[in-house]
Formats: C-alpha cells, sequence, structure tokens
C-alpha cells in the first residue's frame, strides 16, 4: 500500500491540463480562463464625471463665484466644445469632461438661475473626475490559470472581451459495477441494492467543472465491463466504482489490464478507500477505480478524484484544501491508516460522527468535513488542533 501523498503524486504524473477552447463572454463564467486575456481599451477611455454637477476650471472654485453655462455633458453625449477661465458646463455622472475644465463642482453646492450658477458657501473639496485609464488601461492583463468570477466576467466585458480562450471541461464517464446493482426509481430483486454512488460523484464532478456522464452499469462479467469500457473511448477520465477488490467477482482491474490499461498504483494506506487503483488507458484517459462501498468511494471522489479534476483544469496539482478546528470531543488513537472520518465542524469546533461504518450515506449526509488522522496518530483530547477537509 502506499500513502495518500503518494497516491496523489501518482495521479497527478497521469493527468496533465487539457487544451484551450473559446467560447462567448456569456458562458464563461465558472469556466478556467486558459490564457492570459489582455485589455483592449483603456477604463474609462476618457476622463469622466464622478457626479452629478458642474464641470469648471478649478482656478475659478471660490465661493460665491458665478459662472456662465455654456452647454451640457451627459453619458454618451459629451460636450464639443471648451471650457475657459468664467465658465461651466453642465455634466452627468459618466459624461466626459469636457476639454478645458479640470474640476467637477456637486450640484449641490451650487445655485442655478437660467445660464449663470453661483458657487456656495460651503464647496465640496472633492474634484469628482474619473482618469482617463484609472481602472486599466489597453492592454492591461488578466492572469490564467483562474476560475473565472461574474466580477471577473464584468471586467472582461470592460475590457471589450468578447470571447474567451478557457480549459476545456475534463470528459469523464463514470461506470458503475456489479450485479447487485440497479438505477434508481427500478424495484430491486431480493439480492439488490439502488446505485447511488455514481449519482454522487456525478453531482461532485459537475460542480468541479467537470463533463461527468453514466454508463450503464456493469455485470460482473467480462463481456460486460469491455461492453462498458469501450463506451467510454472519448473520456478524459474513466471513472470505475467497485469490483477493484480481491474476491472471485472483482474483475474491474484484470479486465482493464487486458485492455490495455498502464497500472500506476492499486491500494491506499486509508481509510475509507483502501482498495483504490489508477492507470492510464490504451486511449491515453486516466482511469481511477473507486471503492465500491458508498462513503468510501465519495471519500475517494472528494481526496483523489477533485484534485485531479483540478489538475486537467490547468488549477496546478494540489491536494485537496485542508483547514483546523479545536476537537470538540476526545479520539482514541488511530492505526496504521490515514482516517478521514466524517465530522462536523460548527463555530470553529469540530465533532466527528461515532460512527463511521463505510457504508452510511445519512452520515456522510449530515457531514460538512473530513476530519484527518494521520496513521499512529495518538489519542486525541477536546480542544486539540486538528486539520479537516471541508465537504
Amino acid at each position: 500500500m502506499i500513502s495518500v501523498s503518494e497516491a496523489l503524486s501518482h495521479l497527478f504524473a497521469l493527468a496533465g491540463p487539457l487544451e484551450s477552447e473559446s467560447v462567448p463572454l456569456s458562458k464563461a463564467n465558472g469556466r478556467v480562463l486558459g490564457q492570459d486575456v489582455f485589455a483592449r481599451r483603456d477604463q474609462p477611455p476618457f476622463s469622466a464625471s464622478a457626479m452629478d454637477g458642474y464641470a469648471v476650471c478649478a482656478k475659478d472654485v471660490v465661493s460665491g463665484a458665478t459662472l456662465e453655462v455654456i452647454g451640457e455633458a451627459a453619458a454618451g453625449h459629451g460636450f464639443s466644445g471648451t471650457v475657459t477661465t468664467g465658465q461651466a458646463v453642465r455634466i452627468f455622472t459618466g459624461a466626459p469632461v469636457p476639454v478645458g475644465a479640470d474640476r467637477v463642482v456637486i450640484q449641490e453646492d451650487v445655485s442655478r438661475d437660467s445660464s449663470t450658477i453661483t458657487l456656495g458657501d460651503k464647496i465640496d473639496a472633492g474634484f469628482h473626475i474619473r482618469p482617463a485609464g484609472g481602472d486599466f488601461s489597453e492592454g492591461d492583463r488578466l492572469s490564467a490559470p483562474r476560475v473565472l468570477t461574474p466580477s471577473d466576467i464584468a471586467l472582461m466585458a470592460s475590457m471589450n472581451i468578447a470571447n474567451v480562450p478557457v480549459i476545456r471541461k475534463p470528459r469523464v464517464a463514470i461506470m458503475s459495477t456489479g450485479d447487485e446493482l440497479v438505477m434508481p426509481g427500478e424495484t430491486p430483486g431480493p439480492d439488490q441494492i439502488i446505485s447511488s454512488n455514481s449519482f454522487g460523484l456525478q453531482a461532485l464532478l459537475r460542480d468541479l467543472g467537470a463533463e461527468a456522464r453514466l454508463l450503464p452499469i456493469a455485470k460482473d462479467t467480462r463481456s460486460s465491463l469491455e461492453t462498458a469500457f469501450s463506451m467510454a473511448d472519448d473520456a478524459d477520465l474513466v471513472i470505475t466504482i467497485g469490483g477493484a477488490s480481491v474476491g472471485d467477482h472483482d474483475l474491474v482491474g484484470d479486465v482493464a489490464v487486458d485492455l490495455g490499461m498502464s497500472r500506476s498504483f492499486y491500494k491506499i494506506a486509508m481509510r475509507p478507500g483502501k482498495p483504490l487503483m489508477a492507470g492510464r488507458l490504451e486511449n491515453g484517459a486516466v482511469m481511477i477505480g473507486l471503492p465500491g462501498n458508498p462513503v468510501s468511494a465519495m471519500v475517494c471522489g472528494h481526496i483523489f478524484m477533485a484534485p485531479v479534476i483540478r489538475q486537467m483544469l490547468g488549477l496546478g496539482p494540489s491536494a485537496p484544501q485542508e483547514e483546523t478546528a479545536l476537537l470538540a470531543a476526545p479520539l482514541s488513537a488511530n492505526g496504521p491508516r490515514q482516517h478521514y472520518m466524517r465530522a462536523r465542524v460548527e463555530a470553529g469546533r469540530i465533532t466527528a460522527f461515532e460512527r463511521q461504518d463505510s457504508s452510511l450515506l445519512t452520515i456522510l449526509s449530515q457531514a460538512n468535513a473530513l476530519l484527518i488522522r494521520p496513521p499512529h496518530d495518538p489519542e486525541r483530547v477536546s480542544g486539540e488542533t486538528v486539520r479537516y477537509v471541508p465537504l
């Protein structure tokens, strides 16, 4: 068995970043920027008024001064003339500041009578002009890689970027295996259960930014498994669930090898999730064989599958994000495998659930963290700081 960190290193060696594709700006939110993009203009493209008021020469701003209003400037409709001393232009927020003006007096500090204004006794000290290029200049860079947010979308729109280079979404095929499985909504036989892992993993993959599709459930026969693998020829990543152990009916690894898989590793010193397998298929796709127990599959999805997807999306090889919290209740010593305990974090304190059986989806549903117990971790008392992976 290898360690969790060793397994992640092997997986990162298997899974490189995918190529970029161009998508419309309206469809880029949540995608990973694949290449740096550059502003195609200054913003603002001209000195603009930050307030409603009057554009004037700064040297004329004296309490009680009277100025002649010679025109108006609005957003999208600038004033084409020049402002000289003794003159003012009525101006609105976002309008270009006329030539010659270098200050905007806000309208609250002015009284107007027909075509003249008189400055009040108390004048706001601000100049209220947004300089040209004050936000960004032509050629300024938005750097990749980054997961694009709504704020990034607004910025790129302002930069006049209509199409965005993003990393292609990884194509993932999910294959559940086992004679005991039927799909949700079907009526299981007396010895059968509902397939749940594939749906949880599909949801996780979609949240991570991948395109994930479910293959038909493969039976515990070579022919059925071979057919299922043949349906994943276009995938970047193939996830198998179950059939990766050493029982008489666990055929996934053998069939994958027979079909040309180069195995990278098998078995991890962790719980839940010991019978994890990974390699590269003949078509170049990465394969991860997950355990069949529901919690084991989902935990391995968070610890191994999610980092692989992030690597494919160009976000770099990094282990799952870890945080710390204070232990709310004592824990007994851990065994030789790294244990990811289902737990709940509230107000900075973490409590591991008493029941940790790898079949209990109800516990996983209530958990918002995986409390990390290193191999041979000694007893822990309340108040100690421990590490966890947020869910």
